[in-house]
């Protein structure tokens, strides 16, 4: 489904398999938009929290759905995540966000939102897309479909780091547990598709480094023409 802008690429994956940070690096490679549809989620469950809304269909969440404005910025101008003007690439990380985005993104209403405007926003190609259903509700058609795994120690061990460095105090051991949390509702989880596509390519990446992981994307992208 290239479009004139280039290929479409979708990196879907497990809990802190790295699939944000390697789909921004293969993007800034490439020269593509970086589309990063759970940060948009997660930027959903910060407004609804911060209005008191819990994860429930109703009212209520239909017109803060109807009122947001989720901008993902080009990469070449910093590739921020704003939420109505406000830069919130920080606050959608924090545990509290994380540990919420799994109720809102299991609503019907939120996840016909936010597909219809990830949809627009990957029409003309050119795109790296990272989230759970990228390749099989968002972008079924997609030029190159990755799914990111790796081991649990692995992930924890990489989320902590992150975590570390952005100032926040937890434990491996509550990051971990978190993951472990995050891939049981994952099972749970209905995406749209049971089926995994047979174009599907698997990269483990439990002892990759990220620059292998982008190295090995983009050798596949350009063999699809990127």
């Amino acid at each position: 489904m290239s479009g004139p802008d280039g290929l479409v690429i979708t990196i879907d994956g497990v809990v802190g398999a790295g699939k944000s940070s390697t789909a921004r690096a293969v993007a800034a490679r490439l020269g593509y938009r970086h589309l990063d549809t759970g940060a948009m989620y997660r930027a959903v469950t910060l407004a609804a929290q911060r209005a008191g809304i819990a994860p429930v269909a109703g009212p209520e969440l239909d017109r803060l759905l109807g009122s947001l404005r989720i901008v993902l910025e080009p990469l070449h101008r910093g590739g921020a995540v704003r939420l109505d003007d406000e830069d919130v690439s920080e606050a959608i990380r924090q545990p509290q966000i994380s540990r919420g985005v799994g109720g809102f993104a299991d609503l019907a209403s939120v996840r016909r939102a936010l597909v219809e405007q990830q949809q627009r926003l990957g029409a003309r190609g050119g795109v790296v897309a990272d989230g759970r259903d990228t390749g099989t509700v968002v972008f079924p058609a997609a030029d190159l479909k990755i799914r990111m795994v790796a081991a649990l120690a692995a992930r924890a061990r990489r989320r902590h780091r992150e975590l570390v460095e952005k100032g926040v105090c937890l434990s491996l051991e509550q990051v971990a547990a978190d993951i472990g949390q995050r891939d049981a509702e994952d099972a749970r989880r209905d995406y749209g598709s049971s089926a995994l596509p047979a174009d599907l390519v698997e990269l483990d990446t439990s002892d990759m480094t990220l620059d292998e992981q982008v190295d090995r994307i983009v050798s596949l992208a350009r063999r699809h023409g990127a």
